[in-house]
């Protein structure tokens, strides 16, 4: 209702289509320099530890960024709610600029460690705003093809961001690989301040200070424990049953505080809603399938069709450019038909197929064959990634826009993380007894302890120097030695093939779960307006239990004990949270870093 909107106030409906241009660029410039620093790294770890030092604590470079970047979604998906999306888009921004200065400057291991953590928070708050801000600015029906785009985006920097992490390593320093983002977020940083509306919040907020305590501890001894059973630890390990059941009490009393507060962090009434409900499953059985077949694609390509390790940035292009492709083209098609359960599910259902496809392959796999079946799963997961999104956010009120978009974000990544701990668990033990099995008899007797060890790790298949170096222990042993390496090869790689494919196989059948909860989707078709009376301030002051939206758009106003007055309260909050777990992260790597 236009005419109720008070002089300054601005309606979602009203703003230029400049404005949205400016605003959606600065957005997806913060998107993108997030996704790279999530992807730029991986190629150049080897380079660091061997420049740091401290070959223990590899895996913490990327647990520290997972642990932050995870826990700050829904946190600061509520917030926004509360104090409005540009400051906390802004600042994850802002922090991810200083955490890559920090983190180029590094001068130990432990020092990238910490401030990997801080990229980490960063990366979370815009992950978990971006696709909101799209909610804010279009209405539903016009969000497909943004959402898409959004999309595309990560698409593209997981392409570029191996390759110009590998480039800059090689020709320039390492330290580059955390610098290259900063003129791309200063960018973002001027459009976001310059050109970004005010999204004023409408209700004095209160914040559930206890709720994020308690998602913080349930999320952190999750993500550790997944990250390090099956690796660090057994799954039956003390260590690791004591983190799954801290985590346990602490969900419960999680989900005990927001039934019974007053403004929850996590409205629990969202999951009654049935559309965002069957998101919510999808998306976790999703980020199970993805993230898992993600990590171990390349380990395929290189360990068992033999690519060159050098080229690993290339490994999933072809995957990435149809995800990219299939996104913009689906959400195009959202856009038009305002109709998108039907399109969910043949999404799903051609991402089930090329895990289907991966899970087939075996030893005599080529580079077409794994290629032709990334970009089937490629185009599925294109179709579905952001439509889940979209069908959220056309369901739920804007009051809860931001928590229930940033859910689906954080749902993914523990399903991710849990994808990641089950498959690499069910490889690891698969091909131990695959290599009893497929080794030659003569190479067990005449190979010495040593090499039979090095053998039964793939990883020497991953590096030109480490098989060259096998090679060359094998053609000591004598004549036979050349005929022995290449059987201990072929058995090696045959039962990495065998290995992957069970994991794959893990990723067929979540993903054929995925199919059938999708199809009770319940499809509301897409608005073509924003909800006026959603979403500008009313003309008479709210009622204690208001019917009401959260935020509307208005000139910058401060002071006072209103939502701008509280905002240090609540950057205050959560600095106390963020610094109790660096605090116990800190704590565990001492421990545990060997």
């Amino acid at each position: 209702m236009a005419a109720d909107v008070p002089p300054g106030v601005q309606s979602f409906s009203q703003l230029s289509t400049r404005t949205r241009v400016v605003v959606m660029a600065g957005t997806l410039l913060g998107l993108f320099t997030a996704a790279m620093d999530q992807t730029i790294v991986s190629t150049s770890l080897p380079r660091i530890v061997a420049s740091l030092g401290g070959l223990g604590l590899f895996p913490w470079v990327f647990t520290s960024f997972m642990i932050t970047s995870t826990t700050a979604v829904p946190i600061v998906g509520k917030l926004t709610d509360m104090y409005g999306r540009k400051p906390f888009y802004i600042a994850g921004v802002a922090i991810l600029l200083l955490g890559s200065v920090l983190s180029g400057s590094s001068q130990s291991m432990e020092q990238l460690i910490a401030f990997r953590a801080v990229q980490g928070l960063g990366a979370g708050m815009i992950f978990g705003i971006a696709f909101a801000v799209v909610g804010d600015v279009f209405p539903p029906a016009e969000r497909g093809k943004w959402s898409g785009l959004l999309g595309g985006v990560f698409a593209s920097a997981s392409v570029l961001g191996p390759l110009i992490g590998g480039t800059l390593t090689d020709h320039v320093h390492w330290r580059w690989v955390f610098y290259i983002n900063l003129p791309l977020g200063f960018v973002a940083l001027t459009v976001l301040f310059f050109g970004m509306p005010a999204l004023r919040p409408l209700t004095r907020p209160k914040l559930d200070y206890i709720g994020a305590a308690l998602l913080m501890a349930t999320v952190v001894p999750a993500l550790l424990a997944f990250s390090w059973a099956g690796s660090r630890y057994d799954w039956t390990s003390t260590e690791i049953i004591g983190m799954f059941t801290w985590s346990a009490v602490a969900l419960a009393m999680f989900t005990y505080v927001e039934l019974h507060t007053e403004e929850p962090l996590l409205p629990m009434g969202l999951f009654r809603n049935r559309i965002f409900a069957v998101s919510a499953v999808v998306t976790f059985l999703m980020g199970i399938a993805m993230f898992g077949a993600l990590s171990y694609i390349p380990l395929f390509v290189q360990g068992v069709i033999g690519a060159s390790a050098t080229n690993s940035g290339l490994v999933i292009m072809p995957m990435m450019i149809a995800m990219a492709i299939s996104s913009a083209i689906t959400g195009q098609i959202m856009s038009r038909l305002g109709r998108y359960r039907v399109l969910g599910v043949i999404g799903l259902a051609i991402m089930a197929a090329g895990m289907y496809l991966l899970a087939q392959m075996d030893v005599n796999a080529t580079n077409f064959i794994a290629r032709r079946n990334m970009v089937v799963m490629g185009i599925g997961l294109g179709m579905s990634l952001p439509l889940f999104m979209l069908a959220v956010q056309n369901a739920v009120p804007h009051r809860v826009m931001g928590i229930a978009t940033s859910t689906m974000q954080f749902l993914r990544s523990v399903g991710g993380t849990m994808g990641v701990a089950i498959m690499g668990s069910l490889i690891n033990s698969t091909l131990s007894s695959e290599l009893a099995a497929n080794t030659p008899r003569q190479v067990t007797e005449n190979a010495p302890p040593a090499l039979l060890a090095r053998i039964r790790n793939p990883q020497f298949l991953l590096s030109p120097e480490q098989l060259s170096a096998v090679r060359g222990a094998f053609e000591q042993l004598g004549p036979q030695g050349t005929q022995l390496f290449e059987a201990s090869i072929v058995a090696v790689r045959t039962s990495l093939a065998t290995a992957i494919g069970d994991a794959f196989w893990v990723a067929v059948f979540v993903m054929a779960a995925s199919v059938l909860v999708g199809a009770f989707l319940k499809e509301v078709p897409l608005r073509g307006a924003h909800d006026l009376e959603s979403e500008t301030l009313p003309a008479t002051p709210p009622s204690p239990t208001p019917a009401t939206p959260a935020m509307a758009i208005a000139p910058a106003a401060g002071g006072g004990d209103g939502p701008s007055g509280r905002r240090p309260l609540a950057f205050a909050a959560f600095g106390a949270g963020l610094a109790f777990v660096l605090g116990r992260l800190a704590f565990l790597i001492r421990r545990n870093g060997g």
